[in-house]
């Protein structure tokens, strides 16, 4: 069975197209400045502490971005609750 794609569809696959880009950059240039910043550290103690942070920050907000598209994705283009059977 197709599913027929509707101005309403198609509108809200574009507009989540640029919010996870814009959720990607945000993150990359997040991730970037704080790089900069933990380069500065003169503690040792303290920028191994701040890497390990940021590999945390990292990995939480590039695979939050990833299952905010697939949410979005799914959400937007389901065909509903699958039946028993299938």
């Amino acid at each position: 069975m197709k599913q027929r794609i509707t101005y309403t569809h198609l509108l809200a696959a574009v507009l989540t197209t640029l919010l996870v880009v814009a959720m990607t950059l945000a993150a990359v240039f997040l991730l970037v400045k704080v790089t900069f910043t933990i380069a500065e550290m003169s503690n040792p103690m303290f920028r191994a502490a701040a890497v390990m942070a940021e590999l945390v920050l990292g990995a939480v907000l590039l695979v939050g971005t990833v299952y905010m598209a697939t949410h979005l994705a799914v959400r937007i283009f389901g065909g509903g609750t699958p039946r028993a059977g299938d």
